[in-house]
């Protein structure tokens, strides 16, 4: 059997749960990825709630792997400014000091594992934030010791929290991402190593993250085949030619033609899913292919329909066999 073929429900937190099942099935998907805090109130303990979270999925013949929290992950290594009280709920977001938002921040990543195991899974999508993402651009000069500071923070803060999950039996899994501590396969070497490869830590895999970066998305799958807990199908384009707005964005929002790259529907992109594929399955990940669909220009049911579509005729079980093993006679 194929793998399960799951919708983030983030992209539609403007739904109910329900709506969101509702259409999920009508667009053909497997299952969901439920998105936080949209979707899911991990504040909530009582056996009931989560009974009936997974009794609405039962109800439309969708199975549930994963659920995300990248919004409050992302605050709790960052830099805390008022951009983030746009995205934290208030509870996290209190009177906005700095620390006792990523201090409620991890609070809340703790209960999200603990949500994980309520509803029976065992993997958990989320952001780290970065403290040091402001020294991308090493100008004025970034000195070793300042990067290795942002990674010993990443670490103080973290590895109580996966010291948390791994008691739960729960994974969590770092979506590579500009603005986190890992954001290319070097970063994401280097958080492994600032963790001491802990085992409750891994990453959610997005190629087109990677991609318009120059980063080879396909080795990355290759470089860490035991920690690929999770995988975004999610494409990008990018431009042959020069453009008015480089990597970088240029200050003006997704969708503009004149940056040099823009999410794109799945299959839409630069993005070659084939090898991905080939990659997964070399590596044996069984998990779910779950689409983030994030295209500016395309109506997002047309999108989740065809992405759906897509990831279906694209995966395939790896051969059993080597293909020219039929050839020997016994």
């Amino acid at each position: 059997m194929a793998r399960l073929v799951t919708l983030y429900s983030l992209q539609l937190g403007d739904l109910s749960l329900e709506t969101v099942c509702r259409k999920a099935k009508s667009f053909g998907y497997d299952g969901l990825e439920i998105g936080l805090p949209d979707h899911l109130d991990v504040r909530r303990e009582e056996p009931e709630y989560y009974a009936a979270i997974k009794g609405l999925l039962a109800k439309y013949d969708l199975q549930l792997k994963t659920i995300s929290t990248h919004l409050v992950g992302q605050a709790v290594c960052d830099r805390i400014d008022h951009r983030h009280q746009l995205i934290l709920p208030e509870y996290i977001w209190g009177d906005g000091e700095p620390e006792g938002v990523k201090q409620r921040a991890s609070e809340e990543l703790v209960r999200t594992a603990k949500a994980a195991k309520a509803l029976g899974i065992d993997t958990v999508v989320g952001f780290t934030g970065s403290s040091i993402w402001p020294y991308l651009y090493s100008f004025p000069p970034v000195s070793e010791q300042m990067i290795d500071q942002g990674y010993e923070d990443f670490a103080q803060r973290f590895i109580p929290i996966l010291d948390e999950y791994q008691q739960l039996g729960i994974r969590y899994a770092l979506e590579v991402h500009p603005t986190e501590i890992a954001f290319d396969t070097i970063s994401a070497r280097r958080a492994l190593e600032a963790l001491e490869y802990h085992p409750a830590f891994g990453f959610n895999y997005d190629p087109s993250h990677l991609g318009y970066q120059g980063v080879d998305y396909v080795d990355f799958i290759y470089q860490f085949p035991e920690r690929i807990f999770h995988v975004h199908m999610k494409d990008v384009y990018w431009s042959d030619t020069p453009k008015q707005v480089g990597i970088f964005g240029g200050h003006i929002p997704f969708g503009d033609p004149r940056r040099y790259w823009n999410f794109r529907s799945v299959g839409r992109g630069r993005i070659n899913f084939e090898e991905i594929i080939r990659a997964l399955n070399s590596i044996g990940y069984q998990g779910p292919l779950s689409v983030e669909w994030e295209d500016s220009a395309m109506d997002r049911e047309h999108g989740a329909r065809e992405s759906c579509e897509f990831v279906k005729r694209i995966d395939f079980r790896p051969s059993a066999h080597a293909f020219d093993a039929f050839f020997e006679k016994k």
